[in-house]
């Protein structure tokens, strides 16, 4: 049986739009195709989106998809890219 599908909340909806964006991150991280600057605007609406944690067991869920995926995010912004000096990042 398929899962069910969770009715649109506006908190549903940012978080669906945030967990979307982590894979987007990630990409564009990996392949420079997307500045550190820019990342971080977006990892900065994916960190607002699961600040308030929520009662809904969907919105929960979510939000420990977003956490792990912003995690994931930051040890990537974190770690030196090839041929950088020790001090700079990408």
């Amino acid at each position: 049986m398929s899962k069910q599908i969770p009715p649109p909340t506006p908190e549903i909806n940012r978080l669906r739009a945030a967990a979307a964006l982590i894979p987007i991150i990630e990409s564009g991280l990996v392949t420079s195709k997307l500045s550190i600057e820019r990342a971080l605007r977006m990892a900065a609406f994916c960190e607002w989106t699961v600040e308030r944690p929520s009662d809904d067991p969907n919105a929960v869920e979510f939000a420990k998809t977003v956490g792990s995926g912003l995690t994931r995010i930051k040890s990537t912004l974190l770690s030196p890219s090839p041929g950088c000096k020790p001090n700079e990042i990408a």
